[in-house]
């Protein structure tokens, strides 16, 4: 049984009174809850969940758990996520479109939920400064099926001079003392202090220091933590509301929630606009959010073509080997290459296989953004990966596999459980189809990988790094 830390009892006894502080503890002891989202990118209908249990606000969110070998999860057709974890990205006003940040984005849950309100038009940068997470977003997003996408690995103060005033909107849902995560984590438990607290407060203030570079006079900040603490919730948006940004109100209406605590922070009324959501309460785990706007005027400072373009530094020994080369335009003749491999493919969006696309190393791929203006980012997806050409000939990425599984196709081999649990686990299948090619690989209808089919024969195409 989890033991509450003593300095935690009585910093919220204090903060709550004894009776709201025991409903707070009390809740604490009680399982986790869990839920689901549904990807509004694909066809929800084919989820063989019972969608019976919604999430109170959140559309396509379920009360429920999932399993990370069901084709649901391993389609991107669901992603699992804590119920009070919507919400900061319920909160943004993200249009198709619109140019967002997800700053401090992984595992992605936040980030796939922006991208489902751009609908594949505008763009999404996902940024994650730790590189093992940001290879854990990377492939949530690839799932989701996401092509407008950039995803980073960076620290906010090198991402900053990259987008000066660039963004819409931008999230920052904060590196935090996690006591909304206490339920979840031994390790949240275990590490709390009231040092971490302050030291936390200290950190949220640099990260949102750059962050405000990178907003647009009169955009929006969503800020938000998994945590309860007063000095990371209300005092960092009071800190804020004395750089002139507003607190906006926010619709919740019928969610279980409560109002930012004024006295908490500067004593200042519109902070009961922020929203906190206490495990007593019960949606889901612990969770604040605010939505501020930035001041000054609405306008369209920069587009993505107007950003500076920045001269990437190639070492010499990469140089030597052909690597660091600005990408280029694919020839004519690896046109006819691709146009080959992937005919017959309906596609979410038109895209011109000799215009639009580029070609970095052999990988080709459609850019959501100039190269040339993120050199020196650590980047580890840039738009949508169609594939690698290899010697006279294209081979498909599971990153278009999942992109292609929004729409309708008529490429595609539907595997029976057995099939399913082999092809997971990296076997080729025979299969009973007149198809021959590439194919789209699906369970249920729900799509999750390409296959290339000979004779019945359906090769293998599931990344090895994502087999189970």
């Amino acid at each position: 049984m989890m033991e509450i830390p003593v300095e935690f009892k009585k910093k919220f006894t204090g903060l709550l009174g004894e009776e709201e502080a025991g409903r707070l503890f009390s809740a604490l002891m009680e399982p986790s809850k869990k839920a689901y989202r549904v990807n509004t990118l694909k066809d929800g209908t084919k989820v063989t969940y019972t969608l019976d249990n919604p999430v109170s606000g959140i559309p396509s969110a379920y009360y429920g758990e999932i399993s990370g070998k069901d084709p649901e999860w391993v389609s991107g057709s669901v992603y699992s996520q804590d119920p009070a974890a919507m919400f900061p990205a319920h909160l943004t006003a993200v249009q198709p479109g619109d140019k967002v940040l997800d700053l401090c984005a992984a595992p992605g849950g936040k980030s796939t939920a922006l991208a489902e309100k751009l609908e594949g038009e505008g763009l999404l940068v996902a940024n994650e400064i730790s590189p093992s997470r940001a290879k854990i977003l990377r492939e949530n997003l690839e799932r989701w099926g996401v092509g407008n996408a950039l995803v980073t690995s960076a620290s906010p103060d090198k991402l900053s001079p990259v987008f000066p005033e660039f963004f819409d909107e931008i999230l920052v849902d904060a590196p935090c003392s996690g006591e909304g995560m206490f339920r979840k984590s031994e390790d949240a438990v275990k590490y709390w202090s009231q040092e971490n607290v302050e030291l936390c407060a200290a950190r949220q203030k640099e990260i949102l220091t750059e962050a405000v570079k990178m907003l647009k006079p009169g955009g929006q900040l969503v800020y938000s933590t998994c945590t309860f603490s007063p000095e990371e919730d209300e005092e960092i948006v009071s800190w804020l509301m004395d750089q002139g940004f507003t607190v906006n109100p926010v619709n919740l209406a019928g969610v279980p929630h409560a109002d930012g605590r004024p006295d908490w922070g500067n004593g200042d009324e519109s902070l009961i606009n922020c929203a906190r959501f206490w495990p007593q309460d019960g949606l889901g785990e612990g969770q604040f959010a605010a939505s501020l706007t930035k001041p000054g005027t609405a306008a369209n400072v920069a587009a993505d073509d107007q950003l500076p373009v920045r001269k990437k530094k190639v070492k010499a020994k990469d140089r030597k080997k052909g690597r660091g080369a600005s990408p280029e335009r694919p020839s004519k003749e690896e046109v006819g290459y691709i146009e080959a491999a992937l005919a017959g493919f309906a596609w979410p969006k038109a895209i011109n296989f000799g215009r639009d696309l580029l070609k970095s190393n052999d990988h080709v791929f459609l850019p959501a953004i100039d190269p040339s203006a993120v050199a020196g980012v650590k980047i580890l997806n840039n738009g949508l990966e169609l594939g690698m050409l290899k010697k006279k000939r294209f081979e498909p990425s599971h990153q278009l596999a999942e992109w292609l599984g929004q729409v309708a196709q008529d490429k595609v081999v539907d595997l029976d459980e057995a099939g399913y649990e082999r092809y997971l686990h990296g076997e080729s299948v025979q299969v009973e189809s007149a198809l021959s090619g590439f194919v789209l690989v699906a369970r249920h209808g729900m799509v999750f990988s390409f296959g290339k089919l000979a004779k019945g024969q359906l090769k293998n195409y599931y990344p090895k790094g994502l087999r189970q």
